[in-house]
């Protein structure tokens, strides 16, 4: 099945962006303007990138699913994200055709499996990653969730990846309150460049401690699941604050996650009309009225 191609029947600033970046006078380069989120030694990150969860199982979709991450990278996101879990290891192997040729425009992030997170463990899937993804480092390493490994062991194996070469930075996912306090406490949690986590308008439970936890720290939240799916988007006031932007309700609900510092958002999307959408995203200014009605609906 061949993926959607790009589609006039979208509002006008996502038709707007879409024929900037496919225009014959758009430089090779092109990209789009958006905030960056921080990391703890000062690199700049785009906030806006792309999720890959339950790419990769089916052979069948491999063409669809390649095609629709280029048309993300064409469209200026510069920000993928995998893991060795999904499709087990299929969606790293989707992700390295996606790059081939472009690989130092892209921010490369993937997880391991927590029950590979042992000293030696962390080592032979990181090697793995690399051969799946085509490529000689990874720009972010993440476990994916709290696992039986102590947690020592495994920042050790991350360090010991960073000092050759094979990752540039390394990170956590799925990390509660506690888990935080007892990474930094090591003594070289501190290295920590990330927490990716569950959030999105439906689920907001990081807001009143893990993200400012974070945030205080300089280590960004990446949002996964960050639209929260078709119930939250159908809710009002999401569509009517999506008409107003002459966007959609995917857009807005992505914006309204960015407006909180050093938070990054990686939607997953395969259909065209919908990774246009999510491109139009650094362009979407909402004002207090917008954010105060969606506070309202989705409360933290």
């Amino acid at each position: 099945m061949a993926p959607r191609g790009p589609s006039n029947r979208l509002p006008a600033g996502v038709r707007a962006i879409r024929r900037s970046f496919w225009s014959a006078a758009a430089p090779d380069n092109a990209g789009i303007a958006m905030e960056d989120v921080t990391l703890p030694d000062g690199e700049k990150v785009p906030a806006l990138g792309v999720g890959t969860w339950r790419m990769g199982e089916a052979a069948r979709a491999h063409d669809q699913e390649v095609a629709a991450l280029r048309y993300a990278l064409d469209l200026g996101i510069r920000v993928v994200d995998t893991a060795e879990m999904y499709g087990e290891g299929g969606a790293e192997e989707i992700v390295g055709a996606a790059i081939k040729g472009r690989r130092d425009e892209i921010f490369v992030v993937t997880k391991l499996y927590p029950h590979n997170a042992s000293s030696q463990g962390t080592i032979e899937a990181c090697e793995r990653s690399l051969e799946r993804l085509g490529t000689d480092r990874i720009d972010l390493y993440l476990v994916h969730w709290r696992g039986q490994v102590p947690l020592v062991e495994t920042v050790e194996a991350f360090e010991r990846l960073k000092a050759g070469g094979k990752i540039r930075h390394w990170g956590v996912s799925n990390y509660q309150l506690g888990d935080m306090d007892e990474l930094l406490a090591l003594e070289a949690g501190g290295g920590c460049a990330a927490n990716q986590v569950l959030y999105h308008l439906g689920e907001r439970r990081i807001e009143p401690d893990l993200l400012p936890f974070c945030q205080g720290r300089g280590i960004p939240i990446m949002a996964y699941t960050p639209l929260g799916g078709q119930r939250v988007l159908r809710s009002s006031p999401l569509p009517q604050i999506a008409i107003k932007h002459d966007t959609g309700p995917a857009a807005v609900a992505l914006a309204c996650l960015l407006r909180n510092e050093n938070v990054m958002v990686i939607p997953k999307a395969v259909q065209f009309p919908h990774i246009e959408e999510i491109a139009q995203v650094p362009h979407i200014k909402l004002d207090a009225e917008d954010l105060a009605a969606l506070d309202r609906a989705f409360p933290a």
